[in-house]
């Protein structure tokens, strides 16, 4: 999996930087061909000449080497690599590196690679829990890198914590899980909606419904990551997607979700209803605010587009569609009705009963039903396992009608 591989090692100025021999010892034994790149701080903790020797490659440290006069090209250093792996990476580096700030070979090369990114944080647990450095994890992990999970123990300030830089072996291993995968949706562009619809009273209330979107941005996130291109068209949300291969389409009611849906349907090879889209909407939508009455105040409503039905119209025969239910009341049967009615070939139905479930939770507890009527039953997990249940069961779709 290592074999052959062009692997840059950023090292920055950190305790755990004697950690970052082993792992380049490790990485070498797996037949990787390695450079390694420090920051000026760096050396100051490890020895560039004991790195050069493990890797059998001159250390980059500096833009420009006065010894052969050459210049060090971080454009080519990171063209040439097929993984870049900083560990450990310090809260100053990662906090550069969300910000686009640029004032290292290391971290110029980082802006130029167009490889995965692998980052191994290291530093003491407050600072690793500080909310600007969670931030900066966050921001990077957007770009679509990937976080070596620090690990806990006892740190070099003599605090115990997590803070402490995974071990070289869990790194290893961690990167070549990465590399062995097989994208399951590669050349896969796939239509999600999600989070929920806002219908307009007037210019201050709506009609809405709970749903926060956690349940289709986790699908988004986990598909994007099996390769796929993923169009999210989304109703209001306080969540940011991750993965650069997610493309969000922000509307609000569900007239402009029904649009926005038809228009990319027909490109797509799979669609996953997940949004909480309203049945009814005003028919007389006020420009002004209502002032309170004495009196009654009845609002007239008409149905919505119902999204998935009319996109079951028009459904290719090499198309998947993927539903979701939440029910409160014979969810078995009504969600197989949904199936045939809006042309669905699996739903994946959620109970308001199960507790932990459905709405405004970060878990889930779901059945996937088929055209079939055969169900399946998941236990109460995070909704980023749930999604992936979802992803590997629409896996096994697109291999049956191969």
């Amino acid at each position: 999996m290592m074999k052959n591989k062009n692997i840059i090692v950023g090292i920055t100025g950190g305790i755990a930087a004697y950690k970052a021999a082993i792992l380049v010892r490790l990485l070498i034994k797996e037949g990787a061909s390695v450079r390694v790149l420090m920051t000026p701080f760096a050396k100051h903790f490890i020895n560039p000449l004991t790195l050069s020797t493990l890797s059998k490659n001159p250390v980059f440290i500096e833009f420009y080497n006065p010894v052969n006069g050459d210049w060090n090209s971080h454009v080519n250093l990171g063209l040439w690599a097929d993984a870049m792996v900083v560990a450990p990476a310090t809260a100053n580096t990662i906090g550069k590196a969300a910000n686009g700030i640029a004032d290292n070979l290391l971290l110029t090369t980082y802006l130029s690679a167009k490889c995965p990114v692998f980052w191994a944080p290291a530093m003491d647990l407050d600072m690793y829990c500080h909310p600007a450095v969670v931030a900066n994890i966050e921001q990077i992990k957007r770009f679509g890198n990937y976080i070596i999970d620090a690990e806990s123990g006892e740190l070099a300030s003599g605090l115990e914590g997590k803070g402490r830089m995974a071990e070289p072996e869990n790194i290893i291993n961690f990167i070549k899980n990465k590399f062995s995968k097989k994208k399951l949706f590669l050349n896969k562009k796939i239509l999600i909606t999600g989070g929920p619809t806002q219908e307009k009273i007037d210019p201050v209330r709506y009609i809405g419904n709970r749903s926060t979107g956690k349940m289709a941005y986790a699908i988004a996130e986990t598909a994007a990551e099996q390769g796929a291109e993923v169009i999210l068209i989304s109703g209001k949300v306080n969540i940011e997607t991750q993965n650069n291969n997610i493309k969000t389409i922000p509307v609000c009611t569900a007239k402009e979700m029904f649009f926005e849906a038809k228009k990319y349907f027909e490109t797509c090879d799979l669609a996953v209803f997940a949004a909480a889209v309203a049945d009814y909407t005003p028919e007389i939508v006020y420009s002004s605010k209502i002032k309170k009455k004495e009196k009654q105040l009845l609002i007239k409503l008409k149905p919505t587009h119902d999204i998935a039905e009319e996109l079951g119209k028009i459904k290719k025969k090499n198309q998947i569609t993927i539903g979701f239910a939440l029910e409160t009341d014979n969810e078995i049967e009504n969600a197989k009705k949904k199936i045939i009615k809006k042309n669905f070939d699996i739903i994946v139905l959620n109970s308001l009963k199960d507790k932990g479930a459905g709405l405004e939770h970060d878990t889930n507890k779901i059945t996937i039903i088929d055209r079939n009527n055969n169900i399946e039953k998941f236990e109460l997990k995070s909704k980023k396992k749930v999604s992936e249940d979802i992803i590997n069961k629409i896996s096994l779709i697109l291999k049956n009608k191969k």
